[in-house]
């Protein structure tokens, strides 16, 4: 008799795999052309680059949530309240820093000043500090959520661990910044679907349910 197949409930598997893998493949494209300075000269660019980018980084916290969907664990929640400080924190970030300071110096008159990022520093200052909360958010949530998945049942996702952890760390202070931000990107999106496939083996999840032979329970009828 051959074994029925086990099915498994929610989006498809393509569907999951595109959540973790798009966005950060996208910020990595973004990366390439991200201006390395704010200037006059590239604030149009600067400005243009994180305009489309503000739905892009609340993104990566959905990863977690697609990881941990059917996780109801204290460290599982955890990893989700630490995704959503992420996106809050680091969309401020691009919030400040990219869009409001990128309008500032593409406006600024020709003349008035020599360098007008000179008087945003402060504001470019909590901006920073914003990132690095949202940064170190988004570690927190990874490490969560490696725990929780190297925790269950079945084989361990060593490799997609190692990989989005490293990637976390060095998005600390990497930003998307042409090389090592678009690296961390790359890494970081491979890191996500590695990890994906453990999704679907629950806590307790033994195996595929063996069918029963029916016949080996029947008796002959005694007269």
């Amino acid at each position: 008799m051959d074994r029925p197949e086990v099915q498994r409930s929610g989006a498809p598997g393509w569907v999951r795999t595109a959540v973790l893998a798009v966005p950060p493949l996208v910020l990595a494209a973004a990366g390439v052309t991200h201006p390395m300075e704010l200037t006059r000269a590239t604030a149009h660019h600067w400005l243009v680059v994180h305009v489309a980018l503000v739905p892009v980084f609340p993104l990566l916290a959905v990863a977690v949530w697609v990881l941990l969907a059917r996780d109801d664990g204290v460290l599982a929640w955890l990893a989700r309240g630490s995704a959503f400080v992420y996106a809050a924190f680091y969309g401020a970030l691009d919030a400040v820093n990219g869009v409001a300071a990128g309008v500032l110096v593409a406006q600024t008159p020709v003349g008035e000043a020599a360098d007008p990022t000179a008087a945003l520093r402060p504001v470019l200052r909590i901006g920073n500090q914003l990132g690095w909360v949202g940064s170190s958010a988004f570690l927190v949530a990874v490490l969560l959520t490696v725990t929780v998945l190297l925790r269950r049942p079945g084989r361990r996702p060593w490799l997609g661990a190692v990989v989005v952890v490293a990637a976390s760390v060095s998005f600390l202070d990497s930003h998307v910044y042409w090389p090592r931000g678009v690296v961390t990107m790359v890494l970081l999106a491979a890191g996500l679907v590695l990890l994906e496939p453990t999704r679907a083996r629950q806590p307790g999840w033994s195996g595929p349910v063996r069918p029963v032979d029916v016949r080996s329970f029947q008796r002959p009828i005694s007269r």
